[in-house]
């Protein structure tokens, strides 16, 4: 079976590692351009791209997805299939063009969870479950035909990269999983009408002013909140003016709770804020302009207004 694969990021490479390691037929990679990133903006390769050239992929970098000369030169490679994970969305030129179509791997238990930031709205929502879903890519988006899926614990203290690399990992499996079904014929594709129990939850883009922290909320909506963001992009409040990213807190009692919004510390050890029933303890932050660090460090080096 010759497959052509297509992503982007880290998760990406999890999943084409594995087809390789399987013994399975990748012709080409597919993935983002390169971009200039940091002080000397220079140009950043995706890590899709240097696993790819590593392994002697030929590698195709697209500007536009709908480009004829890009168009023609996938066709050159007679794909049997396609392979989809953490890519852009496609044009239906592109995800019909193999005899058995393109496979999507997505991170969340679809029809639950479609959309661009799966992983980060699992946690937020105080999610328990989470998982990934191969199914087979269609015109709207997250809405194909599900072939497999996998069940993931989310425990109460992972955040969303420690979830991103268990889902990672499963993502690989049960892509192997897929494509062995697949050649044996032994798969029976299942509209996902057909699995919706109970209202759909989705999973837009995340946007800067969605990481803002409401301290008006109650402490466990908070700290899902945090940790849904952690690492990236991360939760913020604002504290003397500046932003401070918050990447891990604790959940402490208290009754009665302080006002909502303000902050308790010995200059030392510990700072806390206040959510409406309790407080939360700081454990890694990131005060604009300055490194990420531990309360510790960063208690040590701040002078607090008066």
């Amino acid at each position: 079976m010759r497959i052509i694969f297509m992503g982007t990021p880290d998760f990406a490479v999890a999943s084409l590692r594995a087809l390789l390691e399987a013994g399975e037929n990748v012709v080409a990679v597919v993935t983002a351009p390169d971009k200039p990133a940091g002080r000397g903006q220079k140009l950043h390769q995706s890590p899709v791209k240097i696993f790819a050239e590593a392994h002697a992929l030929p590698v195709l970098q697209p500007e536009k997805l709908k480009n004829i000369e890009f168009i023609d030169m996938l066709r050159s490679f007679k794909a049997d299939l396609q392979v989809v994970v953490a890519f852009r969305m496609l044009p239906e030129v592109v995800w019909n063009m193999p005899s058995l179509g393109t496979i999507n791997v997505h991170a969340s238990l679809l029809p639950q969870y479609r959309g661009a930031a799966p992983i980060n709205h699992a946690i937020i929502n105080g999610e328990k479950e989470s998982g990934v879903t191969t199914f087979l890519l269609q015109h709207e988006i997250d809405t194909g035909n599900i072939l497999l899926s996998e069940n993931i614990t989310i425990d109460e203290k992972d955040n969303a990269g420690s979830l991103h690399d268990k889902l990672m990992k499963a993502g690989a499996n049960t892509l192997i999983k897929t494509i062995q079904k697949l050649k044996s014929n032994s798969l029976r594709p299942m509209p996902q009408k057909d699995v919706v129990e109970t209202q759909l939850k989705h999973a837009p883009k995340i946007f800067k002013d969605d990481c803002l922290i409401d301290w008006n909320s109650d402490i466990q909506t908070i700290y899902n909140k945090i940790r849904g963001l952690s690492p990236y992009p991360a939760a913020f409040t604002y504290f003397d003016k500046k932003v401070l990213k918050i990447y891990e807190v604790e959940k402490e009692r208290k009754s009665p709770p302080p006002q909502p919004g303000s902050y308790e510390t010995d200059g030392k050890s510990y700072l806390k804020f206040s959510g409406n029933d309790g407080l939360l303890s700081v454990k890694q932050l990131q005060l604009e302009g300055k490194k990420k660090m531990s309360i510790e460090e960063f208690l040590r080096g701040y002078r607090f207004e008066d």
